[in-house]
């Protein structure tokens, strides 16, 4: 029986939540709802805050989901502002680079930055609050500093000799004094306060992304393109991104893909972003019977079915993908996938063949299952910054949850262009992303790379409604393992009745038996990685199983953050993760 204990309460109220991976961009957040404006205004100042406060999970330079709804029409909608593979990036390219991958930090591995235009769409589209207004805590918080969380102090300790030896733009920046700062100690970002003031000077949000776009920002990055800097193989390289490639990039909606599940509808991305996959998995465990993730069963289950769902992700998932995500997620097709799970703990990648095709799987992770071995690189700038088993540096992402007293409604995740991605444009105090590295240079899988399509991301946030009518938005950082926590949060909240906060605080866990998203791309079969708070009994029945059991600390895992609605009444509430001591819920 899972235990009704709590860290924090669910907090409730009727005027507006907010829940964030940083205290800071909530309260910024509820500033806005303080102030009349609406959910929409809220999180787009606690998203520009997230840049300053996070800056090791997130930046200007990176990219953005989310997904909407509002209450004049609660239809969800998705914020795309995932940007794309520039230009000047092709197969041949990385090919006459000498490239047979796509690195995972530096400038070759940037895709468009697309958080901040979509960030602005946001608010010229639903907003209702001044730009200048809504831009004035991140800007403030750039130009006269705030605490430094220890987190991006040792981040930046990791990499401070790649910052000294070879991202000199970088050490200015980070490495005031010729040393990381302290925990607590003020930061501050001039370059970055500078470019926010000049978009709030442009007076709204479409100005403000025209001079983002073509203006100022694009000509920094165009002037910037020509400089080789190394990269986490040791190659230096300039960069692919030009001036061009941002004039030529804008945000989009789209329609959420929506799938009926214990009563609700759960909204996540297309295939261009992992989500699905959640949606795939809560299928296959409803067809199994197995709701519950706190016995041995259905752990067991849990585990196994998001094996088969990441395994379809490597073979179908992607910009380029030749089947509609409406085929993944055939009632036909889940149940003849969730017929796969026996017993027994599988070690295999098993994609499906929806409509019949054959999966193809990337000649890396052909490899990986071989069983030949790839090594990672060593300077510190590996993939994404997630969660690390040596306890010290914990996170990847961040997330945003707003709901306000009219009914507005947002889920997002923002990511990329770490401070750790790849060199500091000097003269903008942020750098480029690294979302490039999920793309394959094989050619003809749905995430090959190819000029103008989009990294398959691990992004995803999520929307729940009622017959129609949003109730939850909801997400976790975490890379492959976001939704792999929120699955067992939504198992926890919707089909248990468990509140916001014990469905947080209940113990989490996730496999990484499938070929991973960030470089060097491995795998671990068998691999059941949990909270060691979870009963000796149930992990010795796991074991039996076959599960590969590595046990974490009692709160490591998971950065889950929620707020909800009841349509009936109006009355909100709003859970955030405590593991980490960062994230927190606000609202009344």
């Amino acid at each position: 029986m899972l235990s009704d204990f709590t860290t924090r309460p669910t907090l409730t109220g009727t005027f507006g939540m907010v829940s964030s991976t940083h205290w800071l961009a909530s309260q910024a957040a509820m500033r806005m709802l303080e102030l009349g404006g609406n959910a929409f205004d809220a999180a787009v100042a606690g998203g520009f805050v997230l840049h300053v406060v996070e800056p090791h999970l997130n930046g200007p330079g990176g990219d953005l989901p989310a997904i909407v709804a509002t209450a004049d029409d609660p239809t969800p909608r998705v914020l795309c502002g995932q940007g794309p593979a520039p230009a000047a990036a092709s197969r041949e390219a990385f090919a006459a680079m000498g490239l047979d991958h796509v690195p995972g930090s530096g400038v070759v591995a940037a895709a468009v930055p697309g958080a901040v235009d979509a960030w602005l769409l946001l608010l010229r589209d639903h907003g209702s609050l001044p730009l200048a207004t809504v831009l004035e805590p991140a800007t403030a918080y750039a130009r006269d500093g705030h605490p430094v969380l220890g987190r991006v102090v040792d981040t930046i300790a990791r990499v401070q000799d790649l910052f000294t030896e070879h991202w000199q733009p970088s050490a200015a920046l980070w490495l005031p004094g010729g040393r990381p700062p302290r925990p607590g100690e003020l930061v501050t970002n001039p370059a970055y306060a500078a470019v926010l003031e000049r978009l709030a000077d442009a007076g709204d949000a479409e100005s403000a992304r025209r001079l983002w776009r073509e203006g100022f920002v694009a000509e920094a990055v165009d002037a910037f393109r020509e400089q080789e800097w190394r990269h986490s193989g040791g190659e230096v390289l300039p960069g692919l991104v030009s001036g061009q490639d941002l004039a030529d990039y804008a945000a989009t909606w789209e329609p959420a893909v929506v799938r009926s599940w214990q009563g609700v509808e759960v909204a996540k991305t297309d295939l261009w972003g992992q989500g699905p996959a959640l949606l795939q998995v809560l299928a296959m465990l409803e067809e199994l019977g197995e709701l519950d993730p706190d016995t041995e069963s259905g752990m067991h289950a849990v585990v196994e079915c998001w094996k088969l769902a990441m395994a379809d992700r490597e073979a179908w998932f992607g910009d380029r993908s030749p089947v509609g995500v409406h085929e993944l997620l055939d009632p036909a097709y889940l149940a003849r996938r969730a017929a796969l799970v026996g017993d027994t703990a599988d070690l295999d990648v098993r994609p499906g063949s929806p409509g019949g095709r054959e999966p193809r799987l990337s000649e890396h992770v052909l490899r990986l299952l071989a069983g030949e071995c790839v090594a990672p690189s060593s300077d510190g700038t590996t993939g994404e910054p997630t969660v690390q088993r040596d306890g010290e540096t914990r996170g990847d992402t961040c997330h945003l949850d707003v709901v306000d007293r009219w009914g507005n409604v947002l889920s997002a995740t923002p990511s990329g262009g770490w401070l750790q991605s790849s060199p500091v444009i000097p003269d903008l105090g942020f750098c480029l992303g690294s979302r490039s590295q999920m793309f394959w240079l094989d050619e003809g899988l749905p995430a090959s790379l190819e000029p103008g399509a989009r990294p398959r991301t691990t992004l995803t946030p999520t929307l729940v409604l009622r017959d129609g009518v949003p109730v939850l938005a909801c997400g976790s950082p975490g890379g492959d393992q976001q939704d792999q926590w929120q699955s067992l949060f939504l198992l926890r909240h919707v089909a248990q009745g468990r509140t916001l906060q014990q469905a947080i605080d209940a113990p989490m866990f996730h496999t990484t038996s499938f070929p991973g998203s960030f470089h060097p791309r491995g795998m671990e079969p068998g691999s059941l990685v949990t909270e060691s708070r979870v009963a000796p009994e149930l992990l010795e029945g796991l074991r039996r199983r076959g599960h590969q059991v590595v046990e974490e600390g009692p709160w490591s895992l998971g950065r889950m953050c929620a707020v909800g609605r009841e349509p009936a009444t109006g009355v909100l509430s709003a859970g955030a993760n405590p593991r980490g001591m960062q994230g927190y819920a606000v609202g009344r």
